[in-house]
This record gives C-alpha cells, sequence and structure tokens, in this order.
C-alpha cells in the first residue's frame, strides 16, 4: 500500500514537472501570454500532481476525480503564473481551461456533473454581477475564469464555491498587508484557494 502511493505520487511528480514545463513554453507561445519561471512552474505542477496521484492511490480521493484534479492542477499553475507575470488571464487561457475541466468532470456520475454545471453557471453569475456593479473588485479574467471553477467545486460539495471565494478573500488581504501594495491580483489566490478546498472536500474535510 505504502509503495503504491509512493510510487504514484513520484509518477505523478515527475508527469508534473514535465507538464509544468509545457505550461510555461505554452504561455510564452500566446498571443497575450506571458514568459514565466520554468522552475517554478515545473515545480509546483510537479507538486500538485503528486499530491493528487498519492491521494488517489491511498483510497483516500475516489480515482474518477483524478482527471480533475490533474486539469485543475494545471489551471493553478498556468493562471497563476500568467497573472502574477502580466497581470491578466488571457482568453486562450480561460477558454482552454473551460474546455479542458468540463471534460475532466464527464467522468463523474450525471446528477454529479449536473450540480458542476449549475455551480459554474451559478459562481460566473455572482463574479459578472460584481464585475458589473464593483469593475474594480474583479478582473474580466476573473469573471471569466469563475465558471470553470465552481463547476467541480460545486461538484464535490454546494459548500465548496463558497468557501473558496472567502479563503481567496482572505489571502488577498493577507498578500496585501505582507506585500503592502493596494491591489493584489485576484486570481491566483482564488486558484489556490480552488484547489485546497476541492482537495479536501473530497478527502472529507
Amino acid at each position: 500500500m505504502i509503495r503504491d502511493v509512493v510510487l504514484a505520487g513520484a509518477a505523478g511528480g515527475g508527469a508534473g514537472v514535465l507538464g509544468g514545463l509545457a505550461i510555461r513554453a505554452w504561455l510564452a507561445r500566446l498571443r497575450r501570454g506571458a514568459l514565466v519561471p520554468a522552475l517554478a512552474c515545473a515545480g509546483a505542477l510537479g507538486l500538485l500532481w503528486a499530491v493528487a496521484g498519492a491521494l488517489v492511490a491511498a483510497d483516500v480521493v475516489p480515482a474518477v476525480w483524478l482527471p480533475a484534479q490533474l486539469v485543475l492542477g494545471a489551471l493553478v499553475v498556468a493562471g497563476s503564473a500568467v497573472d502574477l507575470a502580466a497581470g491578466r488571464l488571457p482568453d486562450a487561457l480561460t477558454g482552454t481551461a473551460a474546455v479542458a475541466v468540463l471534460a475532466a468532470l464527464v467522468p463523474l456520475d450525471p446528477l454529479t456533473l449536473g450540480a458542476g454545471i449549475l455551480g459554474g453557471v451559478a459562481t460566473g453569475a455572482v463574479f459578472a454581477a460584481v464585475h458589473l456593479a464593483v469593475p474594480t473588485a474583479l478582473g474580466a479574467g476573473d469573471v471569466k475564469l469563475a465558471p470553470t471553477l465552481g463547476a467541480p467545486l460545486a461538484a464535490a460539495s454546494w459548500t465548496a464555491p463558497v468557501l473558496a471565494v472567502v479563503l481567496a478573500a482572505l489571502g488577498v488581504l493577507l498578500l496585501a498587508s505582507i506585500q503592502r501594495v493596494r491591489r493584489v491580483p485576484f486570481g491566483p489566490p482564488l486558484l489556490v484557494a480552488t484547489w485546497l478546498v476541492l482537495t479536501a472536500s473530497l478527502t472529507g474535510g
């Protein structure tokens, strides 16, 4: 059992390192992409994929959720890297992510998939309303990203989208207080919070 977990974690970590390098190259080729640190992308995705593989191998997370965790991990790295480097979330990234996440949720049972789709639509609607009311609070890229993140969260738990947004907001406040800047990109804290909340929800946390 332990050997299987270690092997799964190592395989996931190795694949994640290669995936992180591929993401870095893809972001550099996008019309409105950015040149981001290769080591950071490789290391971050290697860690996320290693954790995902180990949790599935340990039977802590259902195997049917592995595609969603892998895709979401890649999105966390790509979205955070480009938003921090360039201060934006390109349409090519948000559009590709939406298709990839939806495809990753297809293996789930119809009721869970339906809950995810409804949750994604609701999350996107809330973000759009906030953006229209207070444009400086959320960027257009955050609004486009919201349904993609809301879908897997809602599929795991109806409370998960709310928890992720609250955790992301706390992260923004913490970063702003540490860095002493007025504006902190909301994308990276939201992406990381989504991965953390989804993982906790799937493990029964």
